[in-house]
Formats: C-alpha cells, structure tokens, sequence
C-alpha cells in the first residue's frame, strides 16, 4: 500500500504545481507577488520544480526537451558498452 500512496502523492503534488501555473485565480492568489524585483516568480519556479520532479518520477525525462539533437545524450541503458582492450 505504501507504492500506492506514495504515487498517490507525487502525481498530487505534480497536479497542484500544474493548477499553480495554470493560475486559475487570474493572479489573486500568490505566494510571493510578481511585482517584487529579482523574486516575484520565485513561487513560479518552485511550482515548475514540482512538475518537472513529478514528471521524472513517472518516467518523463524533460531534461533533453531543449537540447538539439547532436547534443543529445542516449540512456546509460541504451548506450554501447565499451569493449576491454585485448591482454
């Protein structure tokens, strides 16, 4: 039962990081106010954090979402293994 919660609670977590961005309240509702200089979205992108760390924990890898693809880097899973030199 405690896998069960325990996926219960981060997709919770994801889904209120994500109601958090959509910001259904048109703004009245903020942790820290956009207008304060240098950390006005600091709950922003804490509530990014979350999603990204919920999403990871499901499988979805988001890190390479930006990279171009000769930048890209395979799964160590996938990678070719390297061979030892002959003795």
């Amino acid at each position: 039962m405690g896998k069960f919660l325990k996926n219960i609670l981060v997709l919770g977590v994801g889904a209120v990081g994500v109601l958090y961005l959509i910001n259904p309240t048109a703004g009245f509702l903020e942790f820290i106010p956009d207008n304060l200089p240098l950390v006005g979205n600091l709950d922003e992108g804490a509530a990014m954090v979350l999603i990204i760390g919920a999403a990871r924990y499901y499988g979805i890898d988001l890190s390479n979402l930006f990279k171009r693809e000769d930048e890209k880097q395979l799964p160590p899973e996938t990678q070719p293994r390297k061979q030892l030199p002959p003795r």
